[in-house]
């Protein structure tokens, strides 16, 4: 019996050791090696410091920037700390009040605009932290951003054009355009608006 005991408990704890210590550590030490930016939460730096994630979306509501996905997390949008389901079923009375409250404010911020909205700037993805939209959506936008900035819509459709991605490895996903960096290239480019959204890691 106490064999068997002290058998059960050395088997946990080399477990442990090997499952809980070893391998996050040999993990974490290769990810760090190979691919330092994406370890380390692919973080974006501006001046010095770090203003967001290429993983997460932020919030952006100003006529001068690209707008990102809706989010439906709480106290605000984009809260990474918050993140949970937030994609509405098709048969859920509160997808069409977000969609038709979405779809008004876009419509406010670009009246002369009747180009159909594109889907993804209507509706939240599925953990309300995207940071991507369709270039249909960025393009969109064009019209908006162009007259707030005081550019041509040609040079803000090149630098759409610019920051798309393409599918990954050439077959997964769709190609897509990352908000926070097409804002940021923006704003190196065309100065003016109101200022981004702080840092993620300001306080």
């Amino acid at each position: 019996m106490n064999r068997n005991v002290l058998s059960a408990v050395l088997t946990v704890g080399v477990l442990t050791l090997l499952t809980g210590v070893a391998y996050p550590l040999a993990v974490t030490g290769l990810a760090a090696l190979f691919c330092p930016g994406r370890a380390s939460g692919s973080l974006v730096f501006r001046g010095g410091r770090a203003v967001g994630s290429a993983l997460l979306g932020q919030d952006f509501s100003d006529p001068a920037h690209f707008w990102g996905r809706g989010s439906a997390t709480r106290p605000f949008p984009c809260n990474p700390s918050l993140s949970t389901g937030s994609n509405l079923g098709p048969a859920n009375p509160a997808l069409l009040e977000a969609v038709e409250r979405r779809l008004h404010t876009l419509r406010s911020a670009d009246p002369e605009n009747a180009s159909p909205v594109p889907v993804d700037l209507v509706t939240a993805s599925a953990s309300g932290l995207d940071p991507h939209i369709s270039p249909d959506a960025a393009f969109y936008q064009v019209r908006r951003v162009a007259k707030a900035r005081g550019a041509s819509e040609e040079a803000l459709r090149a630098l759409v054009e610019a920051h798309m991605e393409g599918r990954t490895w050439g077959i997964l996903g769709e190609p897509r355009v990352n908000v926070m960096e097409l804002n940021l290239a923006l704003d190196e480019r065309y100065p003016g608006g109101a200022p981004p959204p702080r840092g993620i890691m300001e306080p």
